[in-house]
């Protein structure tokens, strides 16, 4: 530890169907914001329609899990969907375009690899230092901007800046990686925090997975991302950031650490561990909706990525 990161800001499952995935989500136990359609004239004078990404959080107190899908032409839009209306001068529409469309092919090329966990974002106290200790790594990234989040409120939806560093590095083929700051302290006290049925209260851990010869480059790459010394557990190293950790593990052990787990493209993320207040009342909970509950060798239980599209969920005891 010791740097400006201290927690996993988010993780984001990719899904090719928003209202699908939210079903399963709810069935498992959680509460989920109504997911957010950007609406935006692509031309001075058109309809404003939805396009680019679209996203729902299920929120815990300090960090969140996003569902993102992408918008397709003439598809179908949730019943209780939130259209965020985007404008920009004429000036700068088309860079704010592209930009969007630079979003679309990164999801989907996610998509095309497979359903799952493609997004890490790390919380950072200040992502200007966060870009400096990259640079001082030669990591490439896309500098600081700051973009818009909708946070529920309890005055409804809000639209909050917030500073964002992504990762744009020629080794990065697990997914997107990110670094953004939280919102202002007087919006968060302001945030709906929801307690969640199945008794989930935190974003914990992520878990990567790579081929066995690639593990070591692996483990040194997210050491300059994160500037923390990794340790083992095991077979596995552990990013420990204070408040959530990041693991990666090989292909090999995979089936050890989680049994019948796998993933159709390497590397990439396995899933993630939310901790909760009971484990065996979760466990009840996931079993009575239906779900088939494993266990790790470490205790923990976990839905198999096969029914929750192709994402591993794991419960851990808080």
């Amino acid at each position: 530890m010791g740097t400006e990161i201290d927690k996993i800001h988010h993780v984001g499952h990719v899904v090719q169907d928003m209202e699908t995935a939210l079903e399963l989500y709810r069935k498992l136990g959680f509460v989920s914001t109504p997911p957010a359609y950007p609406t935006m004239a692509e031309q001075e004078g058109e309809t404003p329609k939805p396009l680019g990404a679209a996203n729902a959080h299920i929120d815990f107190v300090d960090n969140f899990i996003e569902i993102v899908t992408i918008v397709k032409e003439g598809g179908r839009i949730p019943d209780d969907a939130h259209l965020i209306p985007l404008s920009a001068p004429p000036a700068v529409r088309s860079r704010i375009i592209a930009s969007i469309k630079r979003t679309v092919a990164t999801i989907s090329g996610c998509l095309a690899r497979f359903e799952g966990t493609h997004i890490l974002v790390f919380s950072t106290f200040d992502a200007i230092t966060s870009a400096a200790r990259l640079e001082q790594g030669k990591v490439g990234h896309g500098g600081v901007s700051t973009v818009q989040r909708p946070v529920e409120t309890k005055t409804g939806t809000q639209m909050v800046p917030v500073r964002l560093l992504e990762v744009d590095d020629d080794q990065v083929s697990e997914g997107r990686l990110a670094f953004a700051e939280n919102p202002p302290s007087n919006i968060l006290k302001t945030k709906i925090h929801t307690d969640h049925p199945n008794g989930a209260i935190e974003l914990v851990e992520t878990i990567l997975c790579v081929e066995d010869p690639e593990l070591i480059a692996c483990v040194e790459r997210y050491q300059l991302y994160l500037g923390v010394e990794p340790q083992t557990e095991g077979r596995e190293f552990i990013f420990d950031l204070g408040g959530g950790r990041i693991m990666i593990i090989s292909k090999s052990h995979l089936t050890d650490f989680l049994p019948g787990e796998a993933l159709p493209s390497l590397p990439g993320f396995v899933g993630y561990v939310v901790k909760v207040r009971d484990l065996s009342v979760t466990r009840l909970y996931l079993e009575s909706n239906g779900f088939s509950v494993l266990e790790t060798a470490r205790g923990d239980v976990f839905v198999p990525g096969a029914s929750l599209h192709g994402t591993t969920l794991i419960f851990r005891q808080g």
